[in-house]
């Protein structure tokens, strides 16, 4: 691998760009230019690294090394069938070099097409001396494809190849996860802790994947070997924390968090799950002041602006609740569960246009569901607004035919608009349950007599 700092090639970048200022031309071997070129690719500094090929192929045009850069940066802007046709040009001149099968590969991954860039990255297998990076390689294309148990082949040869390869271990444990494979994850975790028992990763994942099967106390000693193993490990501090919290033990998953909050920068996140214990615990000054500090550290933080919201609705202040919502949505005006906290809010406090305002923005942001239509039909019906609550119950209906709440009130909305025999048809009231007999006096007391006939 290149060192972008060693002597050689500082002094190679030094004297090419003492070239570009003076417009002398220098000759630099062919491998000098290949280090300038990486040393700028590896930087993002791409024009210079064209610059620098330009005047390389210029110098060494039969250098396939170069050409493969050429094709790289060809890659790099997306012109994709340049890149293809030199890389057939250096197959035929060098066959057996690895890279440009994984150039191949590269492109048809850009491309979506990963079944081809896995046929390339195999031919790549058979020819390569170190097998590692290409495994992850594969891995990463099964991945994308969904191809979980292929995936998670790869990503093991990778970390059995190297047990300190963390990121193809997260990959692999997020490949079981898809699998619903436990005790596989286990294994390889265990795995990695033979190779290193002080592996605060493993241990910290041991602690999740045992914590979701339900088995508390083996997690517990999971994440405090973790803890051990660094004890400035914030996520094995927030997990203990989670965790804690999820059996009852409070007061513990504060201490937790807090030393959470001292080993990493302010997080919104904690001062939350801190909010929330304390809410828990009936320490409400103490839970509104962790909310509204987890809202000023990330004002982009939807799930911490809805605890906000939430808690003084559980508080039955709508006022506050209804101006946190308004300065949550000026930073997360696409979220749906602010959108439906509004809803929710305004319904309370019976401004029943500005709920309606609110239920219609959940339907032009996609959220198309029983639970939204129902209260926006129900908001029209209280207002007796018969039509509209018609127009968006009967299209409602068709989306979801089975769902009986909704053509209870398309019915009784029929009845009102003098549809008489439309609403009967749908209503059945023979056949209603005491359940549905209720929701409809309940929405349609006018008709109480249309149930009392049919009995």
């Amino acid at each position: 691998m290149l060192n972008y700092n060693s002597e050689e090639t500082q002094s190679s970048i030094t004297k090419f760009e003492q070239m570009l200022k003076t417009n002398l031309i220098y000759f630099f071997d062919a491998q000098e230019f290949e280090d300038i070129i990486i040393h700028y690719l590896g930087y993002g500094e791409h024009q210079l690294a064209k610059k620098a090929l330009k005047m390389g192929l210029e110098q060494h045009p039969s250098s396939h090394e170069l050409m493969l850069l050429q094709s790289e940066i060809f890659i790099l802007d997306e012109k994709f069938e340049m890149a293809l046709q030199l890389l057939e040009y250096i197959e035929k001149l060098n066959p057996f070099d690895e890279e440009i099968a994984l150039q191949k590969a590269s492109i048809s991954s850009k491309k979506g097409d990963h079944k081809s860039s896995i046929d390339y990255l195999h031919q790549a297998l058979e020819i390569s001396e170190d097998p590692g990076e290409i495994w992850n390689l594969l891995g990463m294309e099964h991945l994308l494809a969904e191809e979980y148990e292929e995936a998670s082949f790869f990503f093991k040869n990778c970390l059995e190849d190297n047990p300190e390869d963390y990121p193809s271990l997260y990959n692999l444990l997020y490949c079981y996860e898809q699998l619903n494979k436990v005790e596989p994850a286990i294994t390889s975790l265990n795995e990695v802790l033979e190779h290193d028992p002080y592996c605060e990763v493993a241990w910290h994942q041991l602690g999740k994947i045992l914590m979701k099967s339900g088995k508390i106390k083996e997690a517990l000693s999971a994440l405090d070997f973790a803890i051990i193993s660094d004890d400035t490990f914030t996520g094995a501090y927030i997990e203990k924390g989670k965790l804690l919290e999820s059996v009852g033990r409070i007061n513990e998953a504060i201490e937790n968090y807090e030393v959470a909050l001292n080993t990493a920068e302010p997080s919104s996140f904690i001062h939350k799950c801190i909010g929330r214990c304390h809410e828990r615990l009936g320490n409400l000054d103490l839970a509104q002041q962790f909310y509204l500090k987890s809202v000023k550290l990330e004002p982009s933080n939807e799930k911490s602006w809805e605890a906000l919201i939430l808690f003084y609705l559980s508080q039955k202040n709508y006022k506050k609740a209804k101006l946190y919502l308004e300065r949550a949505l000026d930073s997360n005006s696409d979220s749906i569960n602010l959108w439906k906290n509004s809803v929710e809010i305004y319904s309370l406090m019976g401004k029943k246009d500005k709920a309606i305002t609110a239920s219609k923005k959940l339907l032009e942001l996609g959220y198309y569901q029983p639970d939204i239509l129902l209260q926006l039909i129900d908001l029209f019906l209280e207002k007796r607004k018969w039509e509209e609550a018609h127009n968006v119950a009967e299209e409602a209906f068709a989306s979801f035919p089975e769902n009986r709440d909704l053509a209870i009130r398309v019915a009784g909305c029929c009845l009102h608009l003098d549809r008489t025999d439309e609403g009967i048809y749908l209503l059945n009231p023979q056949h209603l349950n005491s359940s549905e007999r209720g929701m409809f006096l309940n929405l349609f007391p006018s008709f109480k007599s249309l149930l009392t006939e049919s009995k």
